[in-house]
């Protein structure tokens, strides 16, 4: 990667909300997590390693926690091509936050509804980003990512319904559509997405698989303000990546609405979908499913 282009890259994240970089991972690193998602679904018991598809039990939505299921997706998730970019965009300072892995399968891929990712977890600041890595050729057609540039510097949208937080921005705090970019780009593509930048991926109605993996990063100095189970579970997994970690927290003014959801959820597409309220989902379960 030119150097000459990182600076560019933090300009451009700084006003869009966003960055896709286009082919950051080869072809071989394409076809090596290809075949780690193989190896994490070769199982009997799916569901311990998955959330499946409401219609169709045999389609995988989505892989839980995949850093913690294949060491490729450990190295991925580390690999400095995505941190040399990243600590232009949230510091030097640099901590692993999560991971998971959307499937998106062909004719029956799921709607993921406009949301921030900081509504779910909100922090002292906002320097948390998510670096989306496309492991298939993206277009509109298999669901590629749409997000509302500039939105992130709107602060967090009203993500409630009925009283109670459901993850999505809906109603007259719906984003107008014709604001929205379609981010399509060919596998090994990156996006790095700010945590408080609207997006949204259609069903996927074609007949392509649409995976991507998504580890999520947050700066040292960004600890958690909320500690339900969807948000506390990821602190156990908190890992150091680059620089060093920190004793304050850097807090920025401001009002964030917490997530009080009106009961426990398993997973974005539960509490989406509104199917939590009739099943629910412990706190340990969660936990131990990422």
């Amino acid at each position: 990667m030119d150097g000459t282009q990182i600076p560019q890259y933090a300009l451009r994240y700084q006003t869009d909300g966003f960055l896709l970089v286009e082919r950051l991972f080869g072809a071989e690193d394409v076809q090596e997590a290809q075949r780690a998602i193989d190896e994490v679904l070769d199982t009997s018991e799916l569901s311990s390693v998955a959330e499946l598809e409401p219609g169709d039990p045999a389609i995988v939505r989505r892989i839980w926690g995949p850093t913690k299921r294949h060491s490729f997706f450990e190295r991925m998730a580390a690999d400095d091509r995505v941190l040399d970019i990243m600590q232009q965009l949230i510091g030097p300072n640099i901590l692993f936050h999560y991971s998971k892995l959307h499937m998106k399968g062909p004719r029956v891929g799921s709607v993921v509804e406009w949301h921030q990712d900081f509504s779910y977890y909100p922090h002292t600041n906002t320097d948390l980003a998510t670096a989306v890595i496309y492991l298939d050729n993206t277009t509109r057609e298999n669901s590629c990512l749409h997000v509302v540039p500039g939105s992130h510097k709107g602060g967090l949208a009203d993500h409630y319904v009925d009283g109670y937080f459901r993850g999505k921005v809906s109603g007259v705090n719906a984003p107008d559509q014709s604001q929205a970019v379609a981010l399509e780009a060919p596998a090994g593509s990156v996006i790095f997405l700010h945590c408080l930048t609207l997006h949204y991926s259609a069903p996927n109605r074609s007949d392509k698989l649409r995976r991507a993996f998504l580890p999520a990063y947050r700066a040292a100095d960004a600890f958690p303000i909320y500690f339900g189970p969807h948000a506390s579970h990821n602190e156990p997994g908190i890992k150091l990546l680059r620089g060093s970690r920190s004793n304050y927290a850097r807090v920025e003014a401001g009002n964030w609405l917490l997530p009080m959801a009106e009961r426990e959820f398993g997973s974005l597409f539960d509490l989406q979908e509104g199917t939590h309220i009739v099943k629910g989902a412990t706190p340990s379960g969660y936990a131990e499913r990422r």
